[in-house]
């Protein structure tokens, strides 16, 4: 059926809330799932704030991972031992800034202003590896990068484990776990395998861990979460800084310097989940399939049965004279019809003949003998009959009024 034009309206409005709602407000949630900036559960604001309570500096980098990957100016100071760079930090901000302001940006904003080497960077998102990718070269020169978060198999592991360390138990809530092999080396695991573990690139390596959940704000009350993670980022004992552009957040300065534009629809869409474009396609596919097949308005009611008052009184009879088992009276009365109806086929009137009179004239028209007539309806030979025999002797009756 046809739609009109104020149907088409609705529809186009619903499907275009439905694409607004689904590609921005749900990639935008996810977005922010391990930022040091997040008050959520899946937030790490509160292990930023225990970072800063225990002394340890913790900056945040809010440029592209490329600007790290140059090699450093040999003019620039090496790195400075993490006890000693922990007393030429003040506190970090308390509030996140707005993503893409300059507030609390972690590095300047001079295009040769960077981290002094070696150092540690971490990554907290979920697949995190997708959007930090670990280079080689960068490791190589003594580097240090954490990924919370990695893509590792599921196991036969139960959701929830507390895992024991000598920083505390920590509870772990995911079935992924990475299988042991030579390169790895175990950071937290059980018999079910890997939850947290390193691998040597060089001078540097890379730190890898199985749930992007290890320290959120969901597991502050938890005894060996926090101090779990902080020995892992502090451990190697380079400066600490927590990488907060793949949450959205931007050095405006640093971008405007480097003549980048702010990101396009196309390049943001990019990054959005598959799945997610997968049950977009699905639900427009059914709002089609809906629009298609069924016409906009008020339903037409469905008419009303029509009532044969003679066929509900029969099949009343009927149902009361089968329960009486009155077969008795349904054979004379459909024998008397069936003679009337034979008068009048033959010529006779309505008026009704004997049996035998009838018999003969039946006789004389088609040339069958009398007498199966006489057998069909002799009033004599009316007993009572099972529902079987009493159906066999109607479909005779019936033969005999075709022919």
């Amino acid at each position: 059926m046809k739609l009109n034009r104020r149907a088409w309206i609705v529809l186009s409005v619903a499907l275009a809330t439905l694409v607004v709602l689904s590609a921005i407000a749900a990639p935008s949630t996810r977005l922010r799932t391990g930022s040091t900036y997040g008050r959520a559960p899946d937030g790490y604001g509160a292990w930023f704030a225990y970072m800063q309570a225990q002394g340890t500096p913790v900056q945040r980098w809010q440029r592209p991972f490329e600007d790290l990957l140059e090699p450093p100016d040999s003019s620039l100071p090496e790195a400075m031992p993490i006890s000693a760079h922990a007393q030429s930090l003040g506190s970090g901000a308390d509030h996140p800034p707005a993503p893409g302001s300059g507030e609390n940006s972690g590095a300047g904003s001079s295009l040769d202003d960077r981290p002094a080497e070696p150092m540690t960077l971490v990554g907290i998102a979920p697949l995190v590896e997708q959007l930090l990718r670990p280079d080689e070269d960068w490791l190589r020169r003594g580097n240090v990068l954490v990924l919370v978060g990695v893509r590792s198999p599921v196991t036969g592991a139960p959701f929830r484990s507390v895992l024991p360390t000598p920083q505390g138990d920590v509870t772990v809530e995911t079935t992924r776990r990475q299988a042991p092999s030579p390169g790895l080396n175990a950071r937290l695991g059980d018999p079910f395998g890997l939850v947290a573990w390193e691998q040597t690139v060089g001078a540097g390596k890379v730190i890898r861990v199985a749930t992007p959940h290890l320290a959120a704000n969901a597991y502050q009350d938890e005894p060996g979460n926090f101090s779990f993670l902080a020995n892992l980022v502090t451990e190697p004992g380079y400066p600490v800084w927590v990488d907060e552009y793949i949450h959205g957040y931007r050095d405006p300065q640093r971008e405007a310097a480097t003549g980048r534009s702010p990101q396009s629809v196309w390049a943001y869409l990019s990054r959005t989940p598959i799945a997610l474009l997968v049950v977009q396609s699905l639900v427009l596919l059914a709002l089609a399939v809906w629009a298609g097949n069924r016409r906009m308005g008020k339903p037409l009611p469905d008419p009303p049965p029509k009532l044969d008052n003679s066929e509900a009184y029969i099949q009343a009879l009927g149902t009361v004279l089968r329960k009486a088992e009155s077969t008795e009276f349904v054979i004379d009365t459909l024998c008397k019809a069936e003679q009337i109806n034979l008068q009048r086929s033959l010529g006779l009137g309505n008026i009704p003949a004997d049996l035998l009179t009838l018999s003969q004239a039946w006789e004389q028209h088609t040339g069958r003998p009398a007498a199966e007539l006489r057998r069909l309806l002799n009033p004599e030979r009316k007993k009572r009959l099972g529902d079987r025999a009493l159906l066999d002797w109607v479909s005779r009756v019936q033969a005999l009024r075709r022919e």
